[in-house]
């Protein structure tokens, strides 16, 4: 039985309506919804309350294919954000190109906005759990972030400058 079919019986058999479940947890009904077809999980806090509400154990709530949909959700969620990353990179590239051989200075503002859109999505590009796994890595990891954001500012801004 899923995470989301459990929290169903657990409602139904307490006769209770996703309102009237989510006003007791402080969510919203989308979030119970999300939580009862698989799209979704809630917080430790959420999962905590769950567990007193229904006089279960967090260990009854949740098994081990409820941890592998997450993480499956995640690196869903990671991949979207990645392709998103190398999109925005793109973006910056051929803005940063064109305003240089073109000499179209305002093409320039999409290479920046490109560069902001991709260092948030490359943060947002990695699965939570594998976050953790790599807090020891956090140094290598930012600071490649700012070696292209350097890179492609400075690229920005040799563009505008020789266009003057």
């Amino acid at each position: 039985m899923t995470f989301g079919e459990k929290i169903r019986k657990l409602r139904t058999d307490n006769q209770m309506n996703q309102d009237e479940l989510a006003e007791k947890l402080f969510v919203t009904r989308t979030a119970i919804s999300k939580w009862e077809t698989g799209k979704g999980y809630p917080s430790i806090d959420s999962l905590k309350q769950l567990s007193n509400l229904f006089h279960v154990s967090i260990d009854d709530l949740i098994s081990d294919e409820d941890v592998e949909s997450k993480r499956v959700l995640d690196d869903q969620r990671a991949r979207m954000f990645y392709w998103i990353a190398i999109g925005f990179l793109a973006l910056t590239l051929a803005a940063s190109l064109i305003a240089y051989f073109a000499h179209v200075r305002w093409v320039s503002i999409l290479s920046m906005i490109g560069m902001v859109g991709y260092v948030a999505c490359a943060f947002l590009a990695k699965p939570r759990y594998k976050k953790v796994d790599a807090k020891k890595y956090i140094v290598t990891y930012i600071l490649s972030r700012v070696v292209i954001l350097a890179i492609v500012v400075g690229t920005i801004i040799y563009t505008i400058v020789t266009m003057q």
